[in-house]
């Protein structure tokens, strides 16, 4: 293992204001359109679902930088910034001329990036003095982190977790009720979507949209509650941007400049974090930086999905987005990176792919393991699966580099270590895991099946 070269800014780099990409981007996103007038939504339409400011912040076209409020920078110095690495273990063993880099957002006290968001989200329910939130979580990063920043504001949490990695992914339960959370597996008695699937179908799962119906349900049921995600959201995304941000002033310590910036993709969170600082140079003409959004090849969204408004949740509670999706009624297959298994992509990021401002791969469960592996031998760190779509990505350029002879400067966001997933990596060396690709016919078929009449 070759030693690698951490680039380390003082506390006080932390960025006092996140970026917003909306206002300038080439082509606008489509509104987000209100689930039951099918008009566009205004900021007062999600008052009953989201705190007052997510919402403002969701709908915000017009503010380029948007203020960290003082209390949440206090929090993100607890671990913050985050280190960016060169990768010179991993470049060694690929034998390539590529030079790795990539942000270790693995450092955070729940070791994932999501903190980023659920420290504000939190922050922002205490402030306007709500006692109780409500989220889903897919493989438990998010549903950890907002545990944590519920606790620290005093906040009453329930998370809904898919019922698949609720048993796949034990430990994640526990870390949120160390914190203090209350955790459901979806589907659940407790909630009307959750009763109706769990009907319709006693066997199910579950899925992400599902979770989400179920927190949106709980939250408009409960006095004095409101709900919280950690992806697909535009709020979500900003909140994220301090990654990219810090990352930009890393890249400069490092004289170098990415040419290509990779994320794992599931809604949109991590990867919209450590692009969208960067995207806006392409967008000036200054730089020509390639995208790419790894997602996995049983739930591609970004490769295989259309565009079309759709609902984030199976419901039907969430405001119908534009999106680049599978339909909000498809089930993926049930990888161990359950945070990825999410049929659509947020508004931003589904409008850069449509324009083709950003790519898309689909990297199979088995080739995502594999560059865990390399990566964890390499570097030390043993990566979350989701993060390992982005280090298979990464890999994949690094190799193609290695045989043209370019010489390109790589970037890639490790979004969380694995050291809770190790029940996966233990199917995997014994051999027990394998890929899942959804056929056409299946695609086909659930994206027939949205029907939503505009």
């Amino acid at each position: 293992m070759k030693e690698s070269k951490k680039f380390l800014l003082p506390e006080n780099e932390i960025p006092e204001a996140w970026y917003n990409v909306i206002p300038d981007m080439p082509v606008k996103p489509m509104p987000l359109l209100n689930p039951v007038t099918k008009k566009e939504l205004q900021v007062e339409d999600l008052y009953p679902l989201l705190s007052e400011e997510a919402s403002k912040q969701e709908l915000n076209t017009t503010d380029r930088w948007i203020e960290i409020p003082e209390e949440v920078r206090d929090m993100y110095k607890i671990w913050r910034p985050t280190p960016l690495v060169r990768a010179r273990g991993l470049e060694q063993v690929l034998d390539t001329p590529a030079h790795i880099y990539f942000k270790n957002e693995s450092t955070s006290p729940v070791g994932s990036h999501k903190l980023n968001s659920a420290i504000p989200q939190a922050y922002y329910c205490k402030k306007q003095g709500i006692t109780n939130i409500t989220t889903e979580t897919g493989a438990g990063q998010w549903g950890c982190a907002l545990a944590l920043a519920a606790k620290h504001f005093g906040l009453a949490l329930a998370v809904y977790m898919v019922k698949v990695s609720y048993y796949q992914k034990p430990y994640r339960r526990s870390i949120m009720q160390a914190y203090g959370a209350e955790v459901i597996a979806s589907p659940s008695m407790s909630t009307r979507p959750g009763r109706r699937m769990i009907t319709e179908n006693p066997n199910y799962q579950g899925s992400l949209g599902l979770a989400i119906s179920e927190a949106v349900d709980l939250a408009h049921t409960t006095s004095n509650c409101k709900y919280t995600l950690g992806s697909v959201f535009n709020h979500v995304a900003l909140h994220q941007t301090v990654i990219g941000l810090e990352a930009e002033k890393q890249m400069a310590m490092a004289e170098e400049y990415p040419d290509i910036v990779i994320g794992c993709f599931g809604g949109g969170s991590n990867f919209s974090g450590i692009s969208f600082p960067f995207i806006r140079h392409n967008f000036t003409g200054e730089r020509k930086t390639r995208f790419i959004a790894a997602e996995p090849a049983s739930c591609p969204k970004l490769t295989r999905g259309i565009f079309h408004y759709d609902y984030g949740d199976e419901a039907g509670y969430t405001p119908l987005i534009p999106m680049c999706t599978l339909g909000h009624n498809f089930s993926p297959a049930n990888i161990h990176a359950g945070g990825l298994r999410y049929h659509g992509a947020g508004a931003v990021v589904s409008q850069l792919k449509k324009d083709n401002l950003i790519d898309a791969v689909d990297i199979p469960q088995l080739e995502a393991f594999e560059a865990a592996t390399v990566f964890a031998q390499s570097e030390g760190i043993i990566p979350a699966p989701e993060s390992s779509h982005a280090i298979a990505t990464a890999i994949r350029e690094a190799k193609a580099c290695k045989e043209s002879g370019e010489k390109k400067v790589i970037l890639f966001n490790l979004s969380g270590h694995g050291l809770i997933d190790m029940a996966s990596y233990d199917r995997y060396f014994a051999g027990d895991l394998a890929n899942y690709e959804v056929t056409d016919e299946e695609v086909r078929a659930n994206i027939a099946n949205l029907n939503i009449d505009l």
